[in-house]
């Protein structure tokens, strides 16, 4: 497994055209591997996320079981010049694996995840269920809690004191967690975009509401860990979903 990481070069068309359409930085993303197929499922999948930092600070992250080649994607929204020199190919890629082996039960963790989240609802008796994107923090909060467990993780939780609201704090008439973890929500989007009909011409609408998750973890299952970190969490994985990287916590001084 590898983890890559390529800066986007916002100012090229290039890179404007790939940011506005998750299918296509999809595709370009999958592009990079000549020997893994698109239409593969079985195996470790390729999953991949976008961090905006700053307007011009956005960061293209890809966890992949075979080293990418980013070469078109330089030359389509990173620094073609700049990337002459051998030792700055405009993408930076690492071996996952020594990473993943280093997990540890009660280890502790920054991470970020950009998910989808989403639950399924039945609007009249009789009728399928359809599946229904959660467009508050407080409900897309309580869909990562839902999962951390079995997921290998647990996000860590506040001290008393640090707390601004109590746990158990209703909303609308619902009980959630309050300001209990070490957990934020931002960057909630609603992506839109059309997607080409696999067995014809036909193309249709697809909207996908993302939410990018901040906190601190304590690692619980560290095989389960692996699994969440390689394979992704959640849906629409195609679309920029389901990629946690991990961080090292900073260290504080007396």
């Amino acid at each position: 497994m590898y983890l890559t990481r390529f800066r986007v070069n916002t100012g090229r068309p290039g890179a404007r055209r790939l940011l506005s359409s998750p299918q296509s930085l999809h595709a370009a993303a999958m592009s990079s591997f000549p020997g893994l197929l698109p239409t593969t499922t079985d195996g470790p999948r390729v999953l991949w996320r976008l961090d905006h930092n700053a307007r011009a600070e956005v960061f293209l992250y890809i966890v992949s079981p075979e080293r990418p080649d980013l070469t078109h994607l330089v030359e389509q929204a990173g620094w073609p010049t700049a990337a002459l020199d051998p030792d700055t190919p405009g993408w930076q890629t690492r071996p996952y694996a020594p990473f993943l082996e280093r997990l540890t039960k009660g280890g502790t963790w920054a991470f970020r995840l950009t998910a989808n989240p989403v639950h399924y609802i039945r609007r009249k008796d009789g009728e399928p269920t359809k599946r229904t994107a959660h467009r508050t923090p407080v409900h897309q909060k309580a869909w990562l809690l839902d999962r951390q467990e079995r997921s290998g993780f647990r996000i860590v939780e506040k001290s008393d004191e640090n707390r601004l609201l109590p746990s158990g704090t209703t909303h609308k008439g619902h009980r959630h967690h309050g300001d209990r973890h070490e957990l934020t929500v931002r960057e909630p989007r609603s992506l839109a975009f059309s997607k080409s009909d696999e067995a014809g011409p036909k193309r249709h609408r697809v909207t996908v509401v993302t939410a990018t998750f901040d906190g601190r973890l304590e690692v619980t299952d560290p095989e389960a860990l692996r699994h969440t970190l390689t394979q992704g969490l959640g849906k629409a994985k195609a679309y920029g979903c389901g990629l946690m990287t991990l961080a090292p916590l900073p260290t504080t001084t007396e």
